[in-house]
């Protein structure tokens, strides 16, 4: 006889698990609230879908700051690699790009829901539109879930995802699931989202993205560094963005105003000494004009004035009068910019969220809870996150795979 399994959620964990355990053979309902399935995975990757890193199993879990090794068993069981394989099994071309990150040849993060929409309709799973918001718990086992009709079966895979992006439906529906069945849920907080300032600058600079700059995350009090990183960022009305600055929150914890400052190396190609003969190229070239006036092209012209205005040499100054002590602490800003930090953006602007389902708590070989036979995890409900890079969608991938194929037998 068949088994039955429920899903809930049609994310990225819960197609993949939807799909595989109608694979292996199960009876498979999967449950989504919205009208269309992988909402979050249209939006990833800034439209593209960036769903996997293309590294080995070390390099995976080092990318995996919380509960990295929770996931040994799921990512052997089905790598970077086998996703890749999986993927273009379905027909969708792939490429890898600057990092490992791994994109739809198309660029375009619709055929990847098209693909696993496919993926799981092909294998025969029922997709029903509607709510869950309970578990049926029969003698310490999972035996169904209600929404606006009950639905009754022999496993249930939860895959609701956390609070990040509640428009996507990730409104922390599988917590209250998890806590009705004695899970214990870790402290739920943004991660890999944009950082706050105070700082006025930040709101000049608005829309100023730069490239190839080096970043660091310093703790004021201790005044040891946290995080670095070397790519792209963006200036924003409340402070920073872009995919260092996203990379970099995932560092910081017990976030409190003045506690870390960011420090940007706007020319990390040039040594000091090679910065300084820069300087002294152009003030040559530009020896009677303001120094306000010769920075045209050594900077974007956004960010001239926040410059200057650390520098604290008159903007009417010459070019010629420029003396080398004020070039070095010119060099100094050049190579140390910094802003200070006032928060994390809300919850709701985050890529993903840290905290969920207490690892302790699931079986890292099955999915299967250890406290409720029959009821399974995958994805972003449980307690594991990872960089920017297609890290967390390959835990997507992984843990549903692992879940799908342990639920079904």
């Amino acid at each position: 006889m068949r088994k039955k399994v429920i899903v809930v959620g049609a994310g990225a964990a819960g197609l993949m698990a939807a799909g595989t355990a109608a694979l292996c053979g199960a009876s498979v309902t999967l449950i989504e609230k919205n009208p269309k399935v992988g909402r979050k995975i249209m939006i990833t990757g800034k439209g593209r879908c960036n769903l996997t890193n293309n590294c080995d199993v070390p390099t995976f879990v080092n990318n995996v700051p919380v509960n990295g090794k929770f996931l040994y068993s799921a990512i052997n069981r089905f790598s970077p690699s086998d996703t890749i394989e999986f993927f273009e099994s379905l027909g969708l071309k792939l490429k890898t790009e600057r990092g490992n990150r791994v994109f739809p040849s198309s660029d375009k993060s619709s055929d990847v829901v098209d693909a696993m929409r496919a993926f799981a309709l092909d294998n025969g799973v029922r997709i029903v539109q509607d709510a869950v918001s309970g578990l049926f718990i029969e003698n310490g086992e999972a035996v169904g879930v209600k929404g606006r009709e009950s639905y009754y079966s022999d496993a249930v895979i939860i895959c609701c995802g956390g609070k990040s992006y509640p428009l996507t439906g990730s409104t922390g529906d599988g917590y209250l699931l998890a806590r009705q069945a004695g899970h214990t849920i870790t402290e739920i907080k943004p991660s890999l989202v944009p950082l706050e300032s105070r700082d006025k600058d930040c709101k000049s600079m608005q829309g100023l993205a730069l490239k190839n700059i080096s970043l660091k995350i310093i703790d004021n009090k201790t005044q040891k560094e946290v995080y670095s990183d070397f790519g792209e960022m963006l200036f924003t009305h409340f402070g920073m963005s872009g995919p260092v600055i996203l990379s970099a929150s995932s560092h910081i914890r017990d976030i409190s105003e003045g506690k870390y400052r960011a420090v940007i190396d706007l020319k990390p190609a040039l040594s000091p000494e090679q910065l300084d003969k820069r300087l002294i190229s152009d003030f040559t070239e530009n020896s009677n004009k303001d120094v306000s006036n010769s920075f045209s092209r050594l900077l974007p012209r956004k960010i001239i004035v926040p410059v200057l205005k650390r520098w604290g040499v008159p903007f009417d100054k010459k070019c010629n009068a420029v003396t080398k002590e004020e070039r070095r602490a010119l060099i100094g800003i050049l190579k140390g910019f910094t802003v200070e930090i006032s928060g994390f953006r809300p919850i709701e602007e985050a890529i993903i969220t840290s905290g969920g389902v207490e690892t302790d708590e699931i079986n890292p070989k099955t999915m299967e809870s250890k406290l409720i036979k029959g009821l399974y995890f995958a994805g972003e409900v449980i307690d594991c996150d990872a960089y920017t890079g297609g890290f967390n969608l390959q835990i997507a991938w992984c843990t549903g795979r692992l879940a799908g194929e342990n639920a079904a037998y």
